[in-house]
């Protein structure tokens, strides 16, 4: 699943993608609720120690394969709520292979979900170690320190994992940058990289929605309208992306999208928190 961002308690309001869409776990995040991402690691042989190179199948230790599958078992168990026999599936693995990176970052997502922050940060911090220049490492790194409200290493993680030239989840962390930038009201800076992210995935309705928001939020009115729209002519339209559909709409002068709009919002989410701030006609909370 895509990791959205969380932002403690961070809502769609704050810089994240609506109910719905960016419920599942996020470190932050993250994007981003909470649907945890699993390390890209954990499916794979995983990176050597010493060089921080890709393991192929043909040259990965036995250690590292038993490692390996025990990481797999954990992001099932994980991905299914089960933390607990997850952390056990983890120390399996580390006894195996103790340098295998991405047991690690797996541990400190689930210490992350469990609110243990210090094993979380040694987790994520071994990991690092182990394997530094590894972008999956970087961008998971990058979402605790975010959610930890510590921006300025965070937005330095992304950009670190951003800058590796093989990396091939470029707009996951250019999203995710771009939402811990809103969060450090590094507002022109994070249009830029959920631009970026836009281009490279347009699919994406977290990083269109928080697009969409900043935008508005920076009064450019048009492309706010421009990008909103696209993403409520979609199946993936809710509640909240509705209400930012219809503010646009209401700051442009274009009362009958604006009463289209609405019309969904009723029918499809009469008994929304968006419904009721529209009946109160409250385009400025």
């Amino acid at each position: 699943m895509t990791h959205a961002i969380r932002t403690g308690s961070m809502s769609p309001r704050a810089g994240l993608y609506p109910r719905g869409l960016a419920a599942c776990l996020a470190l932050v995040a993250l994007l981003l609720g909470a649907c945890a991402q699993m390390p890209a690691g954990a499916g794979g042989p995983g990176v050597s120690a010493r060089s921080g190179e890709p393991l192929t199948e043909s040259d990965e230790p036995e250690a590292r394969k038993r490692a390996r599958i025990r990481v797999e078992l954990a992001s099932g168990y994980f991905e299914n709520g089960q933390a607990t026999v997850a952390l056990d599936e983890i120390k399996l693995a580390l006894q195996n292979d103790p340098s295998y990176a991405p047991a690690y970052t797996l541990r400190g997502l689930v210490y992350s979900r469990l609110n243990d922050v210090r094993l979380a940060e040694e987790s994520f911090a071994r990991a690092q170690q182990l394997a530094p220049s590894d972008p999956n490492v970087l961008h998971h790194y990058g979402l605790f320190l975010c959610e930890q409200g510590r921006y300025p290493q965070s937005i330095d993680m992304f950009q670190r994992a951003l800058n590796s030239p093989t990396y091939g989840g470029q707009a996951k962390t250019l999203m995710a940058k771009g939402i811990c930038q809103v969060r450090a009201a590094q507002f022109a800076e994070a249009e830029t990289s959920l631009m970026r992210a836009y281009e490279l995935d347009a699919g994406n309705p977290i990083t269109a929605y928080n697009l969409a928001a900043l935008q508005f939020r920076r009064g450019d009115y048009t492309k706010a309208q421009f990008t909103i729209r696209r993403l409520n002519n979609t199946d993936l339209a809710n509640a909240e992306t509705l209400w930012l559909g219809i503010k646009v709409e209401q700051r442009v002068g274009n009362t009958e999208a604006m009463a289209q709009l609405a019309q969904q919002l009723s029918r499809r989410f009469p008994e929304s928190r968006e419904w009721g701030s529209y009946q109160r006609r409250a385009f400025d909370e």
